[in-house]
């Protein structure tokens, strides 16, 4: 892999034309209003993998439509007072698998929920939460980008953002996290989910969310990343598009919905990303695209010689010093 993409500089500057529908914010508002019909109704029940240090809980929630997220909550056993708390969202195709899987953060001293993301878990970790495609939908080529594309009420990604607003509900019900200091974060998919998150917490979660990372994140100016790479999950939307002609327009106005770049336009919290600039499944233009339109404080790490493993142990080094 040699780079592909703009040069650095030009990244850096590349601040494109958003393609966002006028009824954008109403429609968001009106899906958490609608996600709100149900009781969050969150339960904690301690669970023991053999960690000696850290206390384990199995997470259930109610998320869009009232149907229940698993996820796990990650305690230092040795607390005092009330801790920050990160809400972590996982990578295309993966599910929350096992505890063990995610011991950096209680071992640095936080609360650490991660979010079970529902329909996937089968393809790199388990999962436990289906996508019951309680509104239908289109057929689709397979796999997550074009399930329900062809309206945004339908959308899978409006499912799985309604959840991850509610994740963070859910860790700020529990008496051991401090209100005033959550992060949101994650890598891929995880760290698109994460965007939308802190774009959305402005308006619908009272500024819940204080800090996001969102490590080259998936899930951004949909357009320009299917007509420059060849890989997927982009090429699900290309797939689909290739067989349904007539409907390309209005795949990318329900795109429009769910961009990362329409999001970091509203998100207020402080903001470390990360990109890779050999990516060619997240390719950089799209990751600057939402940095340069992120609205509040932030600041990039960049990995030139990286594709889309990213900075991976250097970036959670990094991630540490930003919190602390």
């Amino acid at each position: 892999m040699a780079f592909f993409d703009k040069s650095l500089s030009e990244l850096k500057t590349y601040l494109p034309e958003r393609e966002e529908p006028r009824d954008f914010d109403a429609f968001w508002a009106s899906t958490l209003d609608d996600a709100h019909n149900h009781v969050l109704d969150p339960v904690f029940t301690a669970v023991d993998y053999g960690l000696r240090t850290v206390d384990t809980f199995d997470v259930t929630f109610s998320g869009y439509g009232g149907q229940r997220i698993k996820g796990w909550l990650l305690l230092p056993r040795q607390r005092e007072g009330k801790l920050p708390a990160i809400v972590e969202y996982i990578g295309y195709g993966g599910g929350r698998g096992f505890p063990l899987d995610w011991l950096t953060w209680s071992s640095a001293g936080y609360a650490h929920l991660v979010m079970d993301t529902r329909g996937q878990g089968s393809t790199w970790s388990r999962g436990d939460t289906p996508d019951p495609e309680a509104d239908g939908g289109n057929p689709q080529f397979p796999g997550f980008m074009t399930r329900g594309v062809l309206d945004p009420a339908t959308y899978y990604y409006r499912r799985v953002f309604t959840d991850a607003l509610r994740a963070v509900e859910t860790v700020l019900a529990h008496p051991a996290v401090d209100e005033t200091r959550v992060a949101v974060a994650g890598g891929s998919q995880g760290g698109g989910i994460a965007l939308a998150v802190a774009g959305l917490a402005p308006a619908l979660l009272d500024n819940a969310v204080a800090a996001a990372m969102p490590d080259v994140p998936f899930l951004c100016h949909y357009r320009r990343a299917t007509e420059l790479v060849d890989t997927h999950p982009y090429q699900e939307i290309v797939r689909f598009c290739k067989v349904h002609r007539d409907q390309v327009e209005t795949v990318f106005r329900t795109l429009s919905y769910f961009d990362g770049v329409n999001f970091a336009s509203r998100a207020s919290a402080r903001a470390l990303f990360s990109v890779a600039l050999m990516d060619d499944i997240c390719p950089p233009s799209t990751v600057f695209a939402a940095y340069n339109h992120y609205r509040g404080p932030k600041d990039i790490r960049i990995y030139s010689y990286n594709q889309h493993e990213g900075g991976q142990t250097f970036q959670r080094l990094e991630q540490l010093q930003f919190l602390a």
